[in-house]
């Protein structure tokens, strides 16, 4: 299966934060880590709180189900910097607002020059533009943009 970039993987844990205990997030889920959302049954387990090292840990497995949603939703060859924001956008907004997304669509069309513009359309939580998502949003679009538009490049690169 292809993964994440470093760099891709890097841009997630920057923009989400490390929190070693449970939050509550901008779209009012309790998280914890590098954004992962605690479920249910994490509850009592996660409660005394993670270090780094285990935060890394789940979000490794948390960009695995972002890498699975854009490897099934996206038909058209991809550049490793193409796929790492993808993979960023699918891990904070969830695979279901890819599927529906005119982003989806503008990527599997090939329309490349027009998908910076469809992330920015993504910067909004609890009904409020935030300036963090602005910013991590034109991250994303910067490294889909990065030196491969049309490249077609599918390797995939360790992370």
């Amino acid at each position: 299966m292809r993964h994440i970039t470093q760099e891709g993987f890097d841009l997630i844990k920057r923009f989400e934060g490390f929190s070693p205990t449970i939050y509550i997030c901008p779209a009012g889920y309790q998280t914890i880590g590098y954004g992962h959302v605690v479920r249910e049954n994490e509850r009592d387990q996660l409660k005394s709180g993670i270090d780094e090292q285990q935060a890394e840990e789940i979000l490794r497995r948390d960009i695995t189900l972002a890498e699975r949603g854009v490897l099934r939703l996206i038909d058209v060859p991809l550049s490793d910097s193409q796929f790492s924001a993808l993979v960023s956008f699918t891990f904070n907004l969830g695979v279901g607002a890819l599927q529906r997304s005119t982003l989806r669509q503008k990527v599997n069309r090939e329309e490349h020059h027009e998908v910076p513009r469809e992330f920015m359309r993504w910067t909004w939580a609890g009904g409020r533009r935030l300036k963090g998502l602005e910013r991590r949003r034109n991250a994303e679009a910067e490294l889909y943009g990065a030196n491969n538009v049309g490249s077609g490049n599918i390797t995939a690169q360790p992370r």
